[in-house]
């Protein structure tokens, strides 16, 4: 018999049909067992009675997270977990779990073990539906994504992840042995994105890893992570960006908020809010001007901290009822190299971070197109020229305006979901620490 998905059953009631899943829940009445299947679709009860002489017997060897097979009769129960459940006729175990789990997976949020040991145990971790529900999001963020990338005009491209130098000052690098000499992993396409500009692309998108040697072990870092890149030719200002990426997540939330809004209500107790356009925008220097009023303390100078970040998201959530907010015009000393600068400011650059309910998910910027002047941002930046004249190259043939940015997935997802660990949302966590499972 053909294998029903568990949140198919209810088009199946008084039909006999077979799931597979695995003993979320194992209760023993007596003369009637109750078992809770788990699939990736959904839980459902099953009933086992005494005279299902088989089936009754293997569930006294059962345990719980095994692996089985059960036919039966699907029927309407008010009083079920889901309002259905199914009488099993027969049972079948396709895999036996070791008794003693090393993390339970039926256990609520809030009673789980330490998070270093969901990691040493993730493939488990990850039976839970709530866990699932995560990558369960993050593919329809990323079809989304994708789709409006396509249908708006962008080539998608994969850039290679071994490189020669740093796409920005040379730390952070992971170095490897490439036959005869040294190459790094790639911490971002963006050289390559813009190669791509210089090529005639005009508009280019890429989803693939990126690699930072940070030394850290904060709540939201991580050595090994996903990027969306976007890069975009014929732009007259950072302003095009933004206006870009208001459109695009707002795309991803309301196809969040359609398919999964009320799972990730039910499981994590959020509302997913479909954003207005346009976003609110607002330069550093009037973000450091109201933290200031606000008593938080500037702690990174030109940059923002993490506290900085949270306290201007509440200000916008409160002034504009907004969950994200622009912060523009950063000074080029914190910016790379090639941003490009204000022709009114030097000292600022046309770049810009989006931050999600206090999080930085996304920077981005135009970048500097003119190849002397890139050449002279590469020194001042007291960068050696030599390594990126490969780069440069990019720019002696004719290259017009262009700019782009790159969106977290893990760190939308962290806000999405109002998870404040980095570790919750990726599917296997790398970072200065750990390189298992």
């Amino acid at each position: 018999m053909e294998r029903i998905m568990i949140e198919q059953l209810k088009e199946h009631v008084g039909r006999e049909v077979t799931i597979c899943g695995w003993v979320h829940v194992l209760r023993n009445q007596g003369k009637i067992k109750f078992i809770i299947i788990r699939d990736i679709t959904g839980l459902i009860q099953v009933v086992v009675l005494k005279d299902k002489t088989a089936a009754f017997a293997v569930t006294g060897s059962l345990s719980g997270e095994s692996v089985v097979k059960v036919t039966g009769m699907v029927k309407a129960e008010k009083q079920a977990p889901g309002g259905y459940e199914i009488q099993a006729d027969t049972i079948e175990v396709l895999s036996t779990a070791t008794p003693e789990l090393p993390i339970q997976v039926a256990e609520k949020t809030g009673n789980e073990a330490e998070l270093p040991l969901r990691l040493d145990w993730r493939w488990i971790d990850l039976r839970k539906p709530e866990k699932a529900l995560i990558f369960k999001v993050w593919t329809v963020m990323e079809q989304v994504f994708r789709n409006y990338c396509i249908a708006h005009g962008y080539i998608e491209i994969h850039s290679p992840k071994t490189v020669v130098t740093s796409t920005e000052s040379g730390s952070e690098l992971f170095a490897v042995k490439y036959f005869d000499r040294t190459a790094y992993l790639a911490q971002s396409p963006q050289l390559y994105k813009q190669m791509a500009m210089a090529a005639g692309f005009e508009k280019v998108f890429e989803v693939g890893p990126a690699f930072r040697a940070d030394p850290s072990s904060t709540s939201r870092h991580a050595t090994e992570f996903t990027m969306y890149d976007v890069e975009m030719s014929f732009i007259e200002s950072h302003n095009d960006l933004m206006a870009e990426e208001e459109q695009i997540m707002t795309a991803v939330l309301t196809a969040v908020k359609e398919k999964y809004g009320a799972e990730i209500k039910k499981y994590y107790g959020v509302d997913v809010v479909v954003p207005l356009v346009p976003f609110p925008r607002l330069t550093l220097a009037e973000t450091k001007s109201i933290l200031a009023g606000m008593g938080i303390p500037n702690e990174r100078g030109e940059d923002l901290s993490p506290e900085e970040e949270r306290g201007i998201s509440q200000y916008v959530q409160e002034k504009y009822g907004h969950e994200f907010v622009f912060i523009h015009d950063w000074p080029a000393s914190v910016r790379a190299f090639y941003s490009m600068k204000l022709e009114s400011d030097p000292k600022l650059t046309r770049s810009f971070d989006l931050l999600y309910k206090g999080l930085e998910i996304t920077s981005g910027a135009q970048r500097e197109h003119r190849y002397d002047r890139l050449k002279q941002q590469i020194e001042d930046k007291g960068l050696t020229v030599e390594p990126f004249e490969s780069y440069l190259n990019f720019f002696k043939y004719g290259c017009p305006p262009h700019g782009g940015f790159a969106p977290g997935p893990s760190r939308i997802l962290m806000s999405l979901f109002n998870i404040s660990n980095i570790r919750e949302v990726s599917y296997i966590y790398r970072g200065m620490n750990r390189l298992t499972p």
